[in-house]
């Protein structure tokens, strides 16, 4: 199979590539499913459930606010992570969502949308399920999600080995292990990066790669900047006190030494992490939970 750079660092929002990123897509997904099959408009009220980890595990990930975003039709690329969760508190208050910002319905938080802390589904132990009816109380579609890692989302129509399409997109340098991506390197004459470069070719232009690599990178400074500017207490319930800005004005006071160049390592993934755990806006690279490394590698290179 072959896997594209744009597929294992994909930008979207914390805490949970799994979590987070994987529902709100496929709530997006169900809803746009009904606009395209023209049942949005016959659509009087969802039904989400969660199962498995998502159900355990949810609220502490955001995954009840990702559901809702995905449904107004928001994606983790572009939702606006400053007004998130004042436009979540809003639905639950008001009693209403609005489906991809274009159907208004009556939506009851603590009903329609239920977490099972001990129930899952068969195949993945990250597991949803969403319902649409008719004013009458008819069934109008019903389809089952599994966020299987990474932000990647399936169906229950592609679950299991045998059933999940891999991409068989033809590269010019196919390779499994680092061993055989060294030999190529070798018998090419070709750095690891030039190689990736035209192996990503086979998707997209250079232009296109390069300018999509570009906005990968602006995601990435511009998370780093924000974790190392903004104090408060991080959500979820623990009371965890950001440190990444006060870290930040200590190393400033201290000077840009080499000598503490492993403290300012820590301190961008650091702050990546604290963005990450405050839902903000974040590179998938290629979990969440991982989203600091390779921002706080290139800022080390540069800096």
């Amino acid at each position: 199979m072959a896997i594209s750079v744009f597929d294992l660092f994909s930008i979207g929002i914390g805490p949970s590539s799994s979590h987070t990123v994987g529902p709100m897509r496929a709530a997006r997904m169900f809803a746009r499913r009904l606009r395209n099959e023209g049942l949005l408009e016959k659509t009087a009220t969802v039904r989400t459930e969660l199962y498995g980890s998502l159900g355990a595990t949810g609220h502490g990930h955001g995954t009840p606010k990702a559901v809702l975003l995905g449904l107004t039709g928001d994606s983790p690329r572009t939702v606006d992570v400053e007004t998130a969760d004042a436009r979540v508190e809003a639905i639950k208050a008001e009693g209403r969502i609005d489906l991809l910002g274009e159907h208004e319905i009556a939506f009851d938080f603590d009903k329609d949308l239920v977490l099972h802390r001990r129930k899952a589904l068969p195949y993945h132990a990250n597991g949803m399920t969403l319902w649409a009816y008719d004013a009458s109380g008819a069934e109008l579609l019903s389809k089952t999600y599994y966020s299987v890692g990474g932000g990647f989302v399936v169906d229950e129509e592609a679950v299991g080995a045998d059933r999940i399409k891999l991409d068989d997109t033809v590269l010019k340098y196919p390779f499994r292990t680092g061993d055989e991506l060294l030999r190529l390197t070798k018998e090419t004459g070709l750095s690891i990066s030039s190689l990736m470069l035209e192996n990503e070719r086979a998707w997209r232009t250079e232009e296109e790669i390069r300018a999509g690599l570009l906005e990968i990178w602006r995601v990435m400074r511009e998370c780093v900047r924000r974790g190392m500017s903004r104090e408060g207490i991080l959500p979820g319930g623990l009371k965890v006190r950001r440190r990444a800005a006060v870290s930040a004005r200590q190393l400033r006071a201290e000077g840009d030494a080499p000598a503490h160049a492993m403290e300012w390592i820590t301190l961008y993934a650091m702050a990546v992490n604290e963005e990450n755990a405050a839902g903000g806006r974040v590179v998938t690279a290629p979990t969440n939970g991982a989203a600091g490394i390779i921002p706080a590698v290139l800022h080390y290179y540069i800096n």
